[in-house]
């Protein structure tokens, strides 16, 4: 059983009887669920995950000012829960402290972005990186009547607003131009494995993070980032080329990098992010700096995102 379903069931079976007998009316304005940083939360946990974090537990979520009136009151009977569900004991460690029980709105999102609320603009939602972005609209609502919680979720999906995507995107696409189609080859002439090996991996990320931004999604914490790209509905074959960079042959890693560009350029063509036809993304970086409108954003370094 994977942690997403745990909860749901925990949830269900021991939470909501429990808070629906003890706060009545209230318990309508309490949001339960599962999401934030953890495998179980992206549904890619396994048997491996279980070491740590794992176990029955759900997310309890209040505004500010019910976590006030009955906060502790609504702790203290999720501390009274079950400890064992299903046969399965939580496995808390000091790190993880926090992700479970209950948590105001506010608190919750603004660890992941910085805001209490929906970013308010342009600058605010520019510094939030995609895996901050990821963990705090990922897992499950099971409920939520009062619909605070859900209102600020649904506000950050699917994806940054269209100026803050692009000028990520242009960041992106820059440096997949740079590091590999140009200094991967260059670094390789001169012998230097190691850098070459840093240059590759430059590559790979910003071009796993545009393949996420392209099909309008944020891409996860750096070891899920394959996983969660392979499900994307867009660009599968520049995916499964990635995959291939880190094995493949020296003399072949040349080709597979101009492929995966050639797939990328051709998505911005498709998005009308550019209309330009040259394969090297530098310039195609500059076209999509062109399509933003935000004069904040604009007047930030093409490479910088």
């Amino acid at each position: 059983m994977q942690g997403l379903e745990l909860s749901r069931e925990f949830y269900r079976q021991c939470a909501a009887p429990a808070i629906a007998e003890r706060f009545g009316e209230r318990a309508s304005r309490i949001a339960a669920g599962l999401a934030g940083q953890g495998s179980d939360c992206l549904g890619y946990d396994d048997e491996i995950s279980r070491d740590h974090d794992f176990g029955p537990g759900c997310c309890l979520w209040l505004t500010d000012g019910d976590f006030a009136e009955f906060g502790s009151e609504l702790q203290k009977l999720y501390d009274a829960l079950p400890g064992e569900f299903m046969g399965f004991s939580r496995n808390t460690t000091p790190q993880a402290a926090g992700r479970v029980g209950v948590i105001p709105i506010s608190r919750f999102y603004a660890q992941f972005t910085g805001c209490p609320d929906v970013p308010p603009n342009e600058a605010s939602w520019f510094r939030i990186p995609e895996h901050f972005l990821n963990a705090a609209t990922s897992g499950e609502v099971f409920i939520d009547d009062l619909g605070e919680f859900t209102r600020i979720r649904k506000a950050l999906l699917p994806c940054y607003p269209r100026d803050v995507l692009l000028k990520k995107l242009a960041a992106r696409v820059f440096v997949m131009g740079q590091a590999g189609q140009y200094n991967y080859g260059r670094i390789v002439k001169r012998g230097d494995s190691p850098a070459a090996m840093l240059a590759l991996d430059e590559f790979v990320r910003a071009a796993l993070s545009a393949l996420h931004l392209l099909n309008r999604r944020y891409m996860p914490y750096y070891k899920w980032a394959f996983r969660s790209a392979r499900a994307l509905p867009r660009l599968a074959v520049a995916v499964g080329e990635l995959e291939l960079l880190f094995s493949a042959p020296e003399a072949d890693r040349k080709s597979i990098i101009e492929s995966v560009c050639v797939s990328v350029r051709d998505a911005l063509a498709e998005d009308g992010l550019s209309s330009i036809s040259e394969s090297f993304l530098v310039p195609q970086a500059e076209e999509i700096m062109k399509r933003i409108g935000s004069d904040y954003l604009k007047k930030l370094g093409v490479s910088v995102g």
